[in-house]
């Protein structure tokens, strides 16, 4: 992820790639801004991701479906920062070390966890607007099982969306440098946007969708409870979202400027690249600050525990979403009948008393053999 500008000299031939070259470090122009943030990402990311997987791990007596997917969206933050320490050498002497198969496997890695933590943030949001818009549905399917699925599923697209910057990596040994390697215009217009579209335009226009259906449920219902989770998950959603722009932006820009030749569009493009690599990187840093700043009323009474008392709280808000009043429920599912007729059966036009009995069905059911999540 850490790129070099407009400054680097073109892209050697195929003959020029396979010398070898004793010429001095070329410098990488931004260097100070990138060291600067990419020490300080790994210096509060790290170890506040690290404290996240043990207290997911260690300390919490019950797991909730969103302290789960908040697990891996640290394990996809620490996949990242875990190659910081070898740009940072990369900054400091203005040289690649590690040769074409560290060169491309680094990239790769950072290119993982950016669609790793997108998807799971998705994912959340999924959960979310389920939970609100169909809480009898998503007691049912919230369970340990459909989870690991979901989570195997989003792993498993992450390591495969990232492929293409395996091949349009490569390491120079004329300039001693790993430079993005497009053989045309063609190639990178391909390769930008698709990081693009699959890495930010369509996630987040599932997000918009989810978030949209929870406001209009919300409305319809008349439920106005603030509730901790949704909060938290905004956060998260939004925050990824700051970060992560301006790198999108970037790459749009790239493109724009290859394909129209104009020299403005090709020099802000590269301009902007050492500024929005390191928001990047402060990307996965900034969530375990953002649960210290939910949990922070938790600290005096649960110390070192408050985060596992700030994520166990979601099994609770869940629990009163779905077992809420008899008028709450009843309101909720004439609202659901309303809307599209989503369930025809005879059972969902009885009273709230039915309603109760449902969900008390729906309970035992839950609590024999697929091991619930709240």
């Amino acid at each position: 992820m850490v790129e070099l500008s407009a400054k680097l000299p073109p892209v050697p031939t195929a003959s020029m790639a396979n010398e070898t070259s004793t010429s001095a470090p070329f410098p990488i122009p931004g260097a100070t801004l990138s060291i600067i943030a990419l020490s300080l990402a790994f210096g509060v990311g790290f170890p506040g991701n690290v404290f996240v997987v043990w207290t997911t791990m260690c300390r919490m007596s019950k797991r909730t479906v969103t302290s789960l997917l908040i697990l891996h969206l640290a394990l996809a933050d620490l996949t990242v920062l875990l190659t910081a320490p070898f740009f940072l050498r990369l900054l400091s002497i203005s040289r690649w070390e590690l040769g074409d198969g560290g060169c491309r496997t680094l990239h790769y890695m950072c290119g993982v966890s950016m669609y790793a933590s997108v998807l799971i943030i998705v994912l959340m949001s999924f959960d979310r607007c389920l939970a609100v818009s169909k809480p009898f549905v998503s007691q049912k399917i919230r369970t340990k099982r459909t989870l690991r699925q979901l989570v195997l599923a989003i792993w498993v697209m992450a390591f495969l969306l990232a492929i293409p910057v395996i091949f349009y990596r490569k390491f120079i040994p004329s300039i001693i440098h790993c430079i993005p390697y497009h053989p045309s215009h063609g190639h990178l217009a391909f390769h930008n946007l698709f990081e693009t579209l699959t890495g930010f335009v369509l996630p987040f226009a599932a997000i918009l969708f989810s978030y949209g259906v929870i406001g209009q449920r919300l409305q319809e219902t008349r439920f106005r409870r603030k509730r901790r989770t949704s909060r938290l998950i905004i956060l998260i959603v939004v925050t990824f979202a700051l970060f992560w722009f301006p790198y999108h932006l970037t790459n749009t820009l790239d493109v724009a400027g290859a394909l129209s030749g104009s020299e403005g569009v090709k020099n802000a493009g590269k301009s902007m690249r050492p500024l929005v690599i390191a928001l990047a990187f402060l990307s996965s840093s900034v969530n375990p600050i953002l649960y210290t700043f939910m949990g922070g009323s938790l600290i005096r009474s649960a110390g070192i525990g408050f985060m596992a008392k700030l994520f166990e709280g979601t099994a609770s808000e869940m629990s009163s979403t779905r077992h809420g009043t008899g008028k709450s429920t009843q309101r909720c599912k004439e609202a659901e009948m309303m809307n599209h007729n989503d369930y025809e059966s005879p059972e969902y036009l009885t009273t709230s008393t039915k309603d109760t009995e449902t969900s008390r069905e729906i309970s035992r059911e839950a609590g024999k053999s697929v091991d619930p999540l709240e």
